[in-house]
């Protein structure tokens, strides 16, 4: 029985593993612990996203849709090799599964038993890692792919002392899934087995942060949304005259906020229900709000 890792040691693990990790937005905070219990942990379990772009994926896996609320996982693996932490605690992505197949994985079996029940709750045991794919068969899986799969896998087996028999995939949990699909999950615990073998190869040199801050998604501008983010967009609207602040800005996001922003929207051509107050891509990325 094991105790969900922290944000600092998950992120630790995973970079000294050799990865590049991605900290999307506020994912230390982003679960949901509020529907049930996140614990105790007993595998970490492998997705396909049936979608295509790296921000795309990231922005869903994050914030979920009106039919399965996010978090979808922990993390989503990118073609390149990165991964982006979206989540932490419990997620959305496991489901319910077969309790026969859940022992099995406490126990490490050499091999597992058909999945042909859902009686277990999946979120509650296991950490999920959402891979970029279509998961027609015919998408490709980039061999930077794969690596990341292997290291976030074996990243987190070697922190809880685990070996490759605590990793699974979806398919291998719920009856009716097929994913992953493109590589089997024998030749996957193969390789995290190898690597497992030996120490993990340390932290690679972080990238430089971007001088801008990436566009976090419409969803992300709504009433009571507090953050660094919000107080740097205003001082950069005021910078643009576009600040219709009585006090201000931020770092809660507000309707002066909205005027503002709608009036940087008019500022750039936009007219009627484009020019809302809520930032859309183009605007923003046009806006360059400085990175925090």
């Amino acid at each position: 029985m094991a105790t969900p890792l922290s944000a600092d040691k998950l992120l630790k693990a995973l970079r000294d593993e050799g990865l590049h990790v991605v900290e999307h937005r506020s994912w230390r905070t982003n679960n949901r612990n509020h529907k049930g219990p996140w614990g105790p942990v007993h595998g970490v379990m492998i997705h396909h996203t049936v979608t295509s772009g790296t921000q795309p994926s990231v922005d869903l896996c994050y914030d979920g849709h009106s039919a399965l609320p996010g978090p979808l996982c922990h993390g989503v693996i990118a073609k390149d090799g990165s991964v982006h932490l979206v989540g932490n605690g419990r997620a959305n992505h496991a489901g319910l599964g077969d309790d026969d197949v859940l022992r099995a994985v406490i126990a490490e079996a050499g091999t597992l038993p058909p999945d042909n029940e859902a009686n277990t709750d999946g979120n509650r045991h296991f950490y999920g890692f959402e891979c970029v794919n279509l998961g027609d068969g015919k998408d490709p899986w980039p061999a930077a792919q794969l690596l990341a799969i292997e290291r976030a896998a074996a990243a987190v087996c070697r922190a809880h002392r685990w070996t490759q028999r605590s990793v699974i995939g979806h398919l291998e949990w719920q009856p009716g899934k097929i994913d992953p699909r493109g590589f089997t999950m024998g030749s996957m615990r193969s390789r995290i087995g190898k690597r497992l073998d030996s120490p993990a190869e340390g932290p690679v040199d972080p990238p430089p942060r971007p001088a801008y801050e990436p566009f976090p998604g419409a969803a992300f501008f709504r009433a009571g949304r507090s953050s660094p983010i919000v107080t740097a967009m205003g001082r950069r609207l005021v910078a643009e005259g576009c600040g219709r602040y009585a006090v201000g800005p931020g770092p809660a996001w507000s309707e002066a906020d909205r005027s503002s922003y709608a009036a940087w929207q008019r500022k750039l051509g936009y007219t009627g229900s484009a020019a809302d107050g809520v930032p859309g891509r183009g605007s923003w990325d046009r806006l360059k709000v400085p990175n925090v």
